[in-house]
């Protein structure tokens, strides 16, 4: 069995951190530069173009499962290594595609060097640091993905206005090839193979199973939600996570240990994950839409509103993973789910006039409660899995942070579209050509637009307010008394 002693570990958490920005970032940074580069291909901005960001996402998704329980396998360096390597090259591949179609097959390799990076990270975390410090470093991990996330917009922006949309891309390139030169000295060895064998036929119908769900979804407000070609989607999907079921019931060494979920604290963990992604991802897609085509505001003034989230979780994240590691998290979670709920409450209720404190204030919340539950939850979520089951429970982790937002935008975007958004649009044109908001026709529109961004919002409170329950539901953890080694009882 391979040894799991770090001999740096704030080097590894280092890297890790590294990666997982890199990876959230990369799934964000794009979409601002959309419209450039497909102006640069001469291609429209809906079809073919879409997919240099749901490919990646795809990609990503479909693998992460697999790549969790194959790092309990053949151990987490060499695959976290291979990933970087690969999303390293991608990038390089995607600033330099001639063509669409290459830009594309490029995001793909890229979407599975993230998947690499990603499966694996939250297990390294642990693996790095005493039990009694998970908490921490898995709050570090939170701030990654959260600041990975919001940065994207604004640092794309930049980056397309100022050089180019290859730079997008570029810009990854210097860091990668730093962080994989550090990591060939610095993550420890793992030689020999781990107890325990793959499972092909299982891995094959879970990577179709969750690829087909998160391209339905991703697709289905511009397919038609009652369309053929997404019902066939879904349909497939459903099929081969049913046939995954059936064949990780039947095997000794299955993909996921479905008996993960008999534990409370796992399911709990999951479900509240899964809930917290569904409720809040879609704030950072809803949001620009009321400032730029209800308020009128630049981009970058957009931008500056949207921070105090990611700074409220920078400064709560950290403190809040550190007081799981001595409270556990059956309080905390939850109370952070419930900042959200109403926080999104009161977002729910902005209107036309609404001041710039009252806009900030409850984004703030937001930010607060998501550092509250993040690192706490994830801790949870590690120590109810077995030390043998650390990777496909990191691999789950992520699995259900992307099924989460995936929901997100769909679900929500759903209501918003369906019921208002599509007013939005209207005001900017009345705003372009001049026209006054102040008559009957443009009140109308804002009520139009308003009853939709207020729908939205207030079922990703509901959303919120269902994940703090589930994670309150979730029992009693184990405490764990000392730290033991990699393939060993983790719980006392």
């Amino acid at each position: 069995m391979a040894d799991q002693r770090v001999a740096h570990p704030r080097a590894v958490v280092a890297l890790v951190w590294t990666g997982l920005f890199m990876t959230t970032l990369d799934a964000s940074i794009v979409n601002i530069g959309l419209p450039t580069i497909a102006r640069a291909f001469g291609t429209p901005l809906s079809g073919t173009i879409e997919w240099v960001i749901i490919g990646y996402l795809v990609v990503a998704a479909a693998l992460l499962l697999t790549v969790g329980r194959l790092s309990d396998i053949v151990g987490r360096s060499p695959i976290w290594m291979t990933g970087l390597g690969l999303f390293t090259l991608a990038s390089v591949l995607c600033g330099a595609a001639p063509s669409v179609q290459l830009l594309i097959m490029a995001r793909l390799l890229q979407g599975a060097g993230a998947a690499l990076l990603l499966a694996t990270g939250t297990a390294m975390l642990t693996d790095a640091v005493p039990q009694d410090e998970h908490g921490r470093v898995l709050g570090l991990g939170a701030l990654a993905i959260a600041l990975g996330t919001s940065v994207g917009p604004t640092l794309g922006g930049v980056i397309t206005e100022h050089l180019s949309w290859r730079w997008i891309f570029y810009v990854n390139v210097p860091v990668g090839l730093v962080a994989f030169a550090a990591a060939r000295r610095l993550l420890p060895r793992e030689t020999g193979r781990r107890q325990g064998r793959f499972d092909p036929l299982g891995a094959i119908l879970l990577g179709v199973g969750v690829a087909g769900l998160t391209l339905g979804l991703s697709f289905g407000g511009e397919w038609g939600w009652a369309s053929a070609r997404l019902l066939g989607t879904l349909a497939i999907a459903v099929g081969a996570l049913t046939g995954a079921l059936v064949v990780e019931r039947h095997v000794a060494d299955p993909i996921i240990n479905l008996t993960l979920f008999r534990n409370q604290v796992f399911s709990s963990a999951i479900a509240s994950m899964t809930l917290s992604m569904l409720a809040l991802f879609s704030v950072g897609f809803i949001l620009p839409f009321y400032f730029e085509e209800l308020r009128g505001f630049s981009t970058a003034h957009s931008g500056w509103l949207l921070t105090p989230l990611p700074l409220m979780l920078a400064i709560v994240a950290p403190m809040a993973g550190a007081a799981s590691d001595r409270l556990g998290s059956r309080l905390i979670a939850p109370l952070g789910l419930a900042i959200n709920a109403v926080a999104l409450f009161l977002l729910a209720h902005l209107d036309a006039t609404s001041s710039t404190g009252y806009i900030v204030g409850p984004l703030a919340l937001v930010g607060i409660g998501q550092g509250l539950f993040q690192a706490p939850n994830t801790r949870a979520l590690m120590e109810a899995a077995p030390a043998t089951e650390q990777g496909a429970a990191s691999g789950l982790l992520a699995t259900s942070r992307i099924a989460g937002q995936a929901l997100s935008v769909a679900v929500a975007g759903a209501i918003f579209l369906g019921l208002g958004g599509s007013a939005g649009a209207e005001l900017v044109v009345r705003q372009a050509g001049g026209g006054s908001l102040s008559g009957p026709a443009a009140e109308q529109l804002q009520s139009t637009f308003l009853f939709g961004f207020r729908a939205a919002l207030t079922a990703c409170s509901v959303f919120a307010a269902v994940g703090a329950l589930a994670a309150l539901v979730r029992g009693e953890e184990l405490r764990v008394k000392t730290r033991v080694s990699d393939g060993m009882p983790r719980n006392s």
